[in-house]
């Protein structure tokens, strides 16, 4: 979901072993023997991007990879931008959940040809400002951008030099917001929280302490079934007005999230590509998954084998004949 800074893949991928991802099982589960003794069919290299509802998608293709196809797979963290960059060099197979990137698609897919489509994950992704509802409740305009102004004051912080605070996450992430604020002539400072446990954090303590909280969250996401959030309307998404980042003045799209392979894992893949371009399931089964991993005390692994033990049927359309 997000767009990284101009870094070396060398270095994400060194770097990926050291802070990470909230969620620490991905790495853990990197690379196991397949079960029962069989050879491995091969090596399936996932890319885990940094929130956990991605990390949800990739243990449960990983889980069945290796338990019904017996394959061995690696799960390295790496960041968006550098994980594309992986299909050049080899180091990456698979990105199991894309938001968008038309520059990364533009350069990979279209020009150099390493990368392609493998269909829809089932999943709707919309990236949005929101508020927690008690502040909606008590300020009933406040969801209309033409009023943030009138609130900012509830809003500052330490960190916003005086102006209301916009908490956004993980610095990688797909972003519009510095583009909108100045855009919109909002009295806001984009504060960057670091993480999406720091988005998490804040949104909780917002609920729990009437705390004033404007920030950037996505769906689809656990969080929403924890805590009552309203969604700040900014100006209705049209086709193109994101076209420019610079003069972005438009809400975020709907975007139907997709996979993205290496040209060379849909050449050579077999059955591990044919269940790579099969899986498909809702925002509601990520949810479930993601909660386990975050709430739940569940490894990715185990979160991923209970999702896969309750839904049987679901899951057994995805496996190539």
């Amino acid at each position: 979901m997000k767009i990284l800074l101009a870094s070396l893949l060398a270095l994400g991928l060194a770097a990926a072993g050291c802070g990470g991802t909230k969620v620490e099982e991905p790495s853990s589960s990197a690379a196991p023997q397949a079960q029962g003794g069989a050879s491995s069919a091969g090596t399936v290299k996932i890319a885990i991007n940094p929130w956990v509802g991605y990390e949800a998608s990739a243990n449960v293709v990983a889980y069945l990879l290796k338990n019904e196809l017996h394959y061995d797979v690696q799960l390295p963290e790496i960041k968006e931008q550098l994980a594309w960059e992986g299909f050049e060099t080899g180091d990456v197979d698979v990105i199991i959940e894309n938001w968008g990137h038309p520059d990364l698609v533009k350069k990979f897919i279209d020009e150099k040809k390493v990368a392609q489509s493998a269909g829809s994950t089932g999943n709707k992704g919309v990236i949005g400002w929101y508020v927690p509802k008690w502040m909606a409740d008590k300020y009933p305009d406040i969801t209309d951008y033409k009023n943030l102004n009138k609130y900012a004051g509830l809003f500052k912080t330490s960190e916003s030099g005086g102006k209301g605070q916009l908490l956004d996450g993980d610095p990688s992430y797909v972003t519009n917001d510095e583009a909108l604020v100045k855009n919109l002539k909002l009295n806001f400072k984009v504060v960057t929280g670091g993480s999406e446990a720091a988005l998490l954090k804040s949104a909780t303590q917002a609920q729990e302490q009437q705390k004033a909280l404007l920030f950037y969250f996505w769906t689809p996401h656990w969080l929403f079934d924890k805590v009552d959030l309203v969604r700040v309307n900014l100006p209705a998404y049209a086709a193109g007005c994101d076209a420019d980042a610079k003069k972005v003045a438009c809400d975020y799209a709907e975007l139907d999230l997709d996979k993205i392979v290496s040209k060379k894992f849909a050449d050579t893949g077999g059955k591990a590509y044919d269940l790579v371009k099969n899986f498909s399931w809702t925002n509601e089964d990520q949810n479930a998954v993601a909660n386990d991993m975050t709430n739940g005390g569940m490894t990715g692994e185990q979160a991923a084998k209970k999702w896969i033990e309750a839904n049987t049927a679901k899951w057994q359309a995805w496996i190539p004949k």
